[in-house]
């Protein structure tokens, strides 16, 4: 039994939401649990039909025989927390631990203005308040709120004894590597370390205790907000591709980019990436559209995969090729 951490590649947007939902079906892990920054980061899950935009719970919450949890580096927002476990039919599965911090009023009203909205583009969510007021040790902990004792437990404690029982947990970080506050294109970066390091720290993981980290990386480069971005794309350009997206959290338009093999590899580094994720093959390759086999695809989306591996020297090992949660090529076995 393994534990496996989740982050992007790139600056968010990398589809890690499809992919992480897709493992927690796939490996049924025991505990699925969300480290990151707060809920400034969206993740978007298509499960038949339904189409659900995740700010606040693990993106592996449709597995309904597993434990969700919110590790003790994550702030929340206790009410878009309590709309998701309502809407998405979570109730009785969810924890947080005691030491997450709390969002409250006052952080989203100094995130809607000011400098950090205007020169970096901020989401608003009262996420870099909240983490700034952390550092300044003036933060109200879940502990604090009595609304939300009932889904507190200890969240290293679980996932650590997860794994001494010999069951499965993964583990899901948010954003993406150059987002990190200290690896990222400081400023225009989020409010911590979202790495694998980072991730780990925030629900209580040792490194000794990491099994397999995957790098999620999409088969081009997006942005949202201001920032670098290497070798950028107009929009014309982008819209010509098919690469014309949106962000989850804020609905602004994504910049774009072709794949970017030194991004890429640094991300590698910085993360101890094991194995690599691929996703939207779909959109480079159209007729990869919802293959499931290696063998099914075209030579050139086939040429493309092992031109990353060989770049990267880490294995591609999960290919997105849709939006569905099952639209996945999986070479792990």
């Amino acid at each position: 039994m393994t534990s496996t951490v989740v982050v992007g590649g790139f600056f968010g947007d990398e589809g890690k939401g499809k992919i992480i939902s897709y493992l927690a079906i796939k490996d049924d892990p025991k505990i699925i649990v969300r480290g990151g920054a707060g809920p400034n980061a969206g993740h978007t899950i298509m499960d038949g039909d339904k189409v659900y935009k995740v700010r606040m719970l693990p993106s592996g919450f449709l597995n309904k025989n597993a434990k969700v949890m919110i590790g003790p580096g994550v702030v929340i927002n206790p009410e878009v927390l309590a709309n998701e476990i309502r809407d998405f039919g979570a109730s009785g599965r969810v924890f947080i631990d005691k030491h997450c911090g709390v969002i409250e009023d006052s952080h989203l009203q100094r995130d809607s203005k000011g400098e950090l909205k205007e020169k970096i583009g901020s989401t608003g969510s009262g996420t870099g308040p909240a983490n700034s007021d952390r550092a300044m040790r003036v933060l109200k902990m879940a502990k604090d709120f009595d609304s939300l004792s009932s889904l507190i437990t200890d969240v290293p404690e679980e996932i650590n004894s997860a794994l001494s029982e010999n069951q499965n947990v993964l583990v899901e970080g948010t954003q993406g590597t150059f987002l990190s506050l200290w690896h990222g294109t400081y400023p225009f970066v989020t409010s911590k370390d979202v790495t694998a390091s980072g991730i780990c720290a925030d629900v209580g993981l040792g490194p000794t205790k990491v099994d397999e980290v995957i790098v999620v990386f999409k088969s081009y480069v997006t942005r949202v907000g201001t920032g670098p971005l290497a070798k950028e794309l107009s929009l014309e350009e982008a819209e010509k591709k098919n690469w014309s997206e949106f962000g989850t959290v804020t609905g602004r338009q994504r910049r774009a980019a072709d794949f970017d093999f030194d991004l890429a590899r640094r991300a590698i580094m910085l993360n101890g990436a094991t194995q690599i994720s691929i996703t939207k093959l779909d959109v480079l390759f159209t007729d990869c559209a919802g293959k499931t086999s290696f063998d099914e695809l075209s030579e050139d989306a086939k040429s493309f995969i092992k031109n990353i591996e060989n770049e990267l020297n880490t294995p591609v090992t999960i290919i997105g090729t849709g939006p569905a949660i099952n639209d996945v090529v999986d070479r792990r076995n």
